[in-house]
């Protein structure tokens, strides 16, 4: 079928949200799009929570990839890799949910000053510049307005706000805020008093101190947890690296206050993400977009390939059940993750963008099961 007009040419990857599971599930399709000479085609990055802490460390150390004639960073296992497993080889959240307790700061507000850890004291303008590079736009939600606030290093904004040109944000705040689970690492606070706010059609709120001095930011995956907004009806091509919580029917819910909150949101997040992968999937089948997606919950096997890297069984589909916290993910479970995130884009990339002519990859890691 015909491609949709006006689309720009070029490849656009959305990482979705689900804590250290979503990091470690995204490095293994990173790692794959990487040995296909893919990472300097992209054009767009877009990253929500897990996921944004994936991007910004990719994002930071983009120009010491040394990416080779074929496309190829020599340098990603140095620069991104060990650096991720690392510290996602440490717990987080506890410390920062007790000491977000405290007056002062919020759960937040603390995981920023985690999070330095892996990016120090870079800003949103120590992302590379975005003529000779992707564009990495980290997605947050705002508690005052109730949309997405998109922060990258041209610009931060609120549809309903305005727009605040080259914030110099620190990458940590930035990617604190896109991870802000709710209630206990959200929100985080960031003072907006400086940023020269541009207004733009459709701010209702422009100008207004209330919004644009003091932003109170939670989860990007509140909003939209897989990234998708930017990148709607823009890019001609689209992948999708999915590993949010998967959502399970559940006979005899807890009834207690907290446990009925946690379900209400999570069936909230599950059709806003239901919505926007039905559209996804409906655009590639009628031959508008181009791309692939692949989920954590996905079935290898559907993609119909004779010679996946990996099979479906139990330990596979165990990893969707996974949790999504940002604590400790032992070399184990990291393995089994960066695997399988790993043989899913290899085999989506190999059915959905036969172009690529990509011969089978070779597991990085131990394989789920093995």
């Amino acid at each position: 079928m015909e491609r949709s007009a006006g689309r720009t040419p070029g490849i656009a990857l959305a990482l979705s949200g689900g804590g250290f599971r979503a990091t470690l599930f995204h490095l293994g399709a990173l790692t794959r799009l990487n040995e296909l000479g893919l990472l300097p085609q992209l054009r767009l990055v877009t990253s929500v929570s897990g996921g944004s802490i994936a991007a910004a460390r990719l994002g930071l150390r983009w120009a010491a990839l040394r990416f080779d004639g074929r496309g190829v960073a020599a340098a990603f296992d140095a620069e991104v890799a060990a650096p991720l497993r690392a510290f996602c080889g440490r717990s987080h959240d506890v410390r920062a949910s007790l000491l977000g307790l405290l007056p002062g700061r919020s759960g937040g507000d603390w995981m920023a000053r985690a999070y330095r850890d892996l990016l120090g004291d870079a800003t949103l303008q120590d992302l590379p510049d975005e003529a000779a590079a992707p564009r990495f736009l980290l997605y947050a939600t705002s508690l005052q307005t109730g949309v997405s606030v998109r922060m990258c290093r041209a610009f931060l904004r609120d549809y309903t706000v305005g727009k605040w040109p080259h914030p110099p944000i620190p990458l940590a705040v930035a990617v604190a805020a896109s991870s802000a689970f709710p209630p206990f690492l959200s929100p985080v606070n960031l003072d907006g008093r400086a940023g020269g706010w541009l207004r733009e059609r459709g701010n209702q709120h422009a100008a207004d101190p209330r919004y644009t001095g003091r932003l109170r930011l939670t989860d990007g995956g509140v909003y939209d947890n897989m990234g998708l907004e930017a990148v709607w009806n823009r890019y001609q091509t689209v992948l999708v690296s999915d590993a949010g919580a998967r959502f399970d029917a559940d006979p005899s819910p807890w009834t207690d206050w907290f446990s009925t909150t946690r379900r209400a949101f999570a069936v909230a997040v599950e059709q806003a993400r239901s919505l926007r992968r039905r559209w996804l999937v409906r655009e590639y089948r009628s031959g508008r977009l181009s791309g692939a997606y692949w989920s954590i919950g996905t079935r290898i096997g559907d993609f119909g390939l004779d010679d996946p890297l990996l099979r479906d069984g139990e330990a596979t589909a165990a990893l969707a059940r996974m949790r999504t916290r940002l604590n400790a993910f032992d070399a184990a479970e990291q393995g089994r993750l960066i695997a399988w995130g790993y043989a899913l884009c290899d085999a989506a990339v190999r059915r959905r963008l036969p172009g690529v002519g990509a011969a089978p990859g070779r597991l990085p890691v131990r394989p789920p099961g093995g």
